[in-house]
């Protein structure tokens, strides 16, 4: 977790986001984000929504540049790594997006956003199990995402196959 985010605040959130009846999901999942994006100073949180901004206007290598000067500068800021393993990933750099995405688990192992990039990334690679796998996880502290249950309802049907 990031350390500049309010802890209990998060967890409270992340406990209404596993509520299986939760009509306001979206909502509880807004407020997580922006505790994660929370880095604890001025410069860092500019450095992260320029690299949103470039990632939004589809300037990935833009997006790299500022988002590498973020982790360097805040290296326990999980937030700063999962943005560059997505900049990473639109630049088909999956190496280093994995890479990013374990730093990020390691300093935030709820961060369904990093799981479900790592899904993302291993069923690009053909890597169908572990895809699932991944997914999975995420489902497990994110279960109403819809983009979420249909990867893990196409995977299953790829590693499980069809019941006839």
């Amino acid at each position: 977790m990031p350390i500049w985010a309010d802890t209990s605040t998060v967890q409270d959130l992340l406990d209404q986001l596993a509520k299986p009846e939760l009509p306001n999901w979206q909502m509880v999942e807004d407020a997580i984000w922006t505790e994660w994006s929370k880095s604890g100073s001025p410069s860092m949180d500019l450095l992260l929504q320029r690299g949103r901004t470039a990632m939004e206007e589809g300037d990935f290598g833009q997006a790299l540049e500022h988002f590498s000067a973020l982790v360097d500068h805040a290296p326990d800021f999980a937030e700063g790594y999962n943005m560059r393993a997505t900049a990473y990933f639109n630049l088909g750099l999956y190496g280093p997006a994995t890479h990013d995405i374990g730093t990020v688990l390691s300093l935030n192992p709820d961060h369904f956003g990093a799981l479900t990039g790592l899904g993302a990334i291993l069923e690009q690679s053909q890597d169908a199990d572990r895809a699932l796998a991944a997914y999975r996880a995420a489902a497990a502290i994110h279960p109403h995402d819809p983009d979420l249950k249909s990867a893990i309802e196409r995977l299953e049907e790829q590693v499980e196959g069809i019941d006839l």
